[in-house]
This record gives C-alpha cells, sequence and structure tokens, in this order.
C-alpha cells in the first residue's frame, strides 16, 4: 500500500468540542489549549459544547459525529475519597471510543484522569504540555488522514 500523506490544514473541517464543566479551572485551560491548537491549524470557528461532566461527554459526541469531521473531548476526572473517579474516567473513554468506532468520526481523548489535583492542573496550563491542544491535533490529524484515505 502506497504511503497516504495529509497536510495540516484544517481550514475546510467542521470540529465540535465538547467539554465537561465539572473541574472546571482545569476544563477551561484544556479548552483554551484545544482552542488555540484549532486555530493554528486553521479551523477558525468550531462549536464548543459544555456539558455537566465527563461522563456526559460520550452521548453528546455521538450526536456531534452526525454533522463534523471531528470531535474534541475534553474533561478532567480527580480522583476523591472513593472510586468513583475511576468509573466515571474509564466510562467516559469507553464511550468516546465507541463514538468514534461507531460514527466514523474521531473523536480525540482530552479527558484527563489524575490522582492530584496538581496534575490534572499542569496538564491544563497555556504550554506544550496542554493536553486539549493535543487532542485537538490528534482529532484533527485524523479527519485529515480519512479525508486523504476515502480521496484515493
Amino acid at each position: 500500500m502506497p504511503e497516504i500523506t495529509y497536510g495540516s490544514d484544517g481550514s475546510r473541517l467542521r470540529v465540535a468540542v465538547v467539554v465537561g464543566r465539572f473541574n472546571e479551572p482545569v476544563t477551561t485551560g484544556l479548552l483554551a489549549g484545544a482552542l488555540g491548537a484549532l486555530e493554528s491549524l486553521g479551523v477558525l470557528d468550531p462549536d464548543v459544547i459544555w456539558v455537566p461532566g465527563a461522563f456526559e461527554i460520550p452521548v453528546v459526541a455521538a450526536t456531534l459525529a452526525g454533522d463534523h469531521d471531528c470531535v474534541v473531548a475534553l474533561g478532567a476526572v480527580i480522583e476523591g475519597q472513593t472510586d468513583h473517579y475511576e468509573h466515571i474516567a474509564t466510562q467516559a473513554t469507553a464511550g468516546i471510543a465507541q463514538v468514534a468506532l461507531a460514527s466514523g468520526v474521531p473523536v480525540a481523548n482530552g479527558i484527563l484522569a489524575a490522582r492530584e489535583p496538581a496534575h490534572a492542573v499542569a496538564r491544563s496550563r497555556p504550554d506544550s504540555r496542554n493536553k486539549g491542544a493535543e487532542a485537538a491535533e490528534a482529532a484533527v490529524g485524523a479527519a485529515l488522514a480519512l479525508a486523504a484515505l476515502r480521496a484515493r
């Protein structure tokens, strides 16, 4: 199979970002990183949808996948006094993977699962480690790769 290449111009893509409000100080940082990355890739007007938390992200992503080229899923699940955070993080991750496979639309996982609040904060700062930016880049890259694959 020949190598299929694609650029980094996302200006023709319809992109959605779904963000959990729970742990909002972290998720606003993830969103800022994602929006900055999308702008640098030429995506100037992504749809941004806020939901209560990470658990609600997959069902909204499923609807968004119907009329978008890719979806960026952003959330923060931080350990508390129980194992609840593990269940939420696991099910949210499984849910967005299921949406991507069922729809054929990339859904990038920018849902942080952290044991310490400081770890989540560190990955939502406006620097090169921002996981929102990484998720946005992954979503656009996957959408462009699929477009190139489908066009050949």
